[in-house]
């Protein structure tokens, strides 16, 4: 049974706890729906790793590895931009077996740019000497082929639980706050991101830890 927690503090606890346990770097996979505030979550469990001991944690961004719409528009996937077909599993896999093995001086990842909708390469550098990293995106923990395949390179998984209300409001904001037409928001809410929160929510292996974040 998957532990809960409200706060940062005691997950932060227990990343430290298996860090110092001496099996070499440890790679956390924060997985929820959109809207769900796992990118944030992500970004404050790092920071408050590093508040603790400098340089001891960092991100890797799931979002790096969507395909480019130059494949997704020809495909027909653009208006299911996020959705599981829409990301290069097998790049994040091997992305993350070169942080496993923590043999080159630095490994760089992509990272997206929302406001040009591109996932820019090589536009963060992880250290091989950063014993934690924290892996955030909507898949991680998908019970569905080719996910699956990242499973084993978990050493600790976490849910963010998030009420469907909750997100749909969240959701709206962000749509309302890009300008798009009330139109377009439905279509955004109705025929993606809903969908893909329920598949986060109903499709997800067991985690380690929940995040109640609503």
């Amino acid at each position: 049974m998957a532990e809960a927690v409200t706060d940062l503090a005691g997950l932060a606890d227990a990343v430290m706890a298996r860090s110092g346990a001496g099996a070499g770097r440890v790679i956390l996979a924060l997985a929820g729906a959109p809207g769900s505030g796992k990118s944030t979550l992500a970004e404050g469990l790092v920071a408050t790793l590093n508040s603790r001991q400098p340089g001891f944690a960092a991100v890797l961004p799931m979002d790096g590895f969507h395909y480019d719409d130059l494949h997704l528009v020809p495909a027909g996937l653009r208006p299911r931009k996020g959705a599981p077909q829409t990301f290069d599993v097998g790049g994040l896999y091997h992305t993350l077996l070169r942080l496993k093995a923590q043999d080159e001086a630095e490994v760089a990842v992509p990272v997206f740019d929302r406001k040009l909708e591109i996932a820019r390469a090589g536009a963060r550098l992880i250290a091989s000497d950063v014993p934690v990293i924290v892996v955030e995106g909507n898949w991680l923990l998908l019970d569905q082929a080719p996910w699956v395949r990242l499973h084993p390179l978990w050493d600790i998984s976490v849910l963010v639980d998030v009420p469907e209300s909750v997100l749909r409001a969240r959701l709206r904001a962000r749509w309302e706050g890009l300008g798009l037409s009330e139109a377009e928001i439905a279509a955004k809410l109705d025929e993606n991101d809903m969908p893909n929160g329920r598949l986060v929510r109903d499709s997800s292996i067991t985690p380690d830890w929940h995040i109640i974040n609503g």
